[in-house]
């Protein structure tokens, strides 16, 4: 069984889904199943494998889905000793410990534009655990020998492209075009999109006429607070280098699940701090 939840671990990794993974991993006296019993919980209550059924499974069950919430694993102890919970009495006589932790996808940073600085913001995130996906419509740029780190290139159309990306809510996504009217093209779909992070190269003050643009079409003035513009802590970056290690520590901020926007904030006024 565990061979199969293992593999079924592999598999909604690649799919960009989550689930929660529940471990025994100490045991006293009696108890409905002995060490290492797993048990898979999904996002919509499905689970896989069993830790014994009973009370202790649907409070495991109940708890999968808050650390799925959370992103925070939890231990979580029961004790077997008779304790009445209606029909669902706990007579086994023993104590049992089970780990909970979130089984998440691989974070996927999907950069929008194959330039200098794209390739240098993917060399500074590969290694941090982020896969690479570039997308851009020139294949002398899109290309293997430009972006031997990426785990995935989309050439193309760019609206034939957004249609293929496999963009989730464990999505991380950079605009990095060679204009205004691509950046518009691709903020546009980024804003359609359920992405956790999106980042844009450049000022708000240059970008502001795509948000005025979008604001036209209908678009919620509440929307742009999910883009982080310019993309990267405040620390005064100037070189392609210096953005893309800016930029690396707000993705660590963003999968850590901190308020980003608060340590955008907070970065901002240290600096303005040392530099008044």
């Amino acid at each position: 069984m565990a061979k199969d939840l293992y593999e079924e671990i592999v598999e909604l990794r690649s799919k960009g889904l989550r689930a929660a993974l529940a471990t025994i991993i100490a045991t006293r006296g009696a108890t409905p199943r002995k060490d290492s019993a797993k048990m898979l919980v999904y996002e919509d209550g499905r689970r896989s494998g069993s830790i014994g059924g009973g009370f202790s499974e649907t409070e495991v069950c109940r708890q999968a889905l808050i650390t799925l919430k959370t992103g925070k694993p939890q231990l979580l102890s029961f004790d077997l000793t008779g304790i009445d919970h209606e029909e669902n009495a706990l007579v086994c006589g023993g104590f049992m410990q089970v780990y909970v932790e979130p089984v998440l996808p691989d974070p996927v940073l999907f950069i929008l534009g194959a330039g200098f600085v794209s390739r240098t913001v993917a060399e500074a995130v590969k290694p941090l655990g982020f896969k690479i996906a570039i997308a851009d419509d020139r294949d002398e740029l899109a290309n293997p020998e430009k972006f031997p780190m990426a785990d995935r290139i989309y050439l193309g159309r760019w609206e034939e492209t957004f249609a293929k990306l496999p963009v989730n809510d464990s999505s991380y996504l950079f605009i990095a075009t060679r204009g205004p009217a691509l950046d518009l093209l691709c903020l546009r779909f980024a804003l359609q999109t359920p992405a956790r992070y999106i980042g844009m190269l450049g000022s708000f003050n240059k970008n502001r006429s795509l948000f005025e643009q979008l604001e036209k079409e209908g678009v919620s003035p509440d929307q742009f607070k999910r883009i982080c513009v310019p993309v990267g802590f405040d620390i005064g970056a100037e070189t392609a280098e210096e953005i893309a290690a800016s930029m690396a520590a707000e993705l660590i901020a963003v999968r850590k699940n901190l308020n980003i926007q608060s340590v955008r904030d907070a970065v901002r006024r240290i600096r303005n701090c040392g530099t008044s």
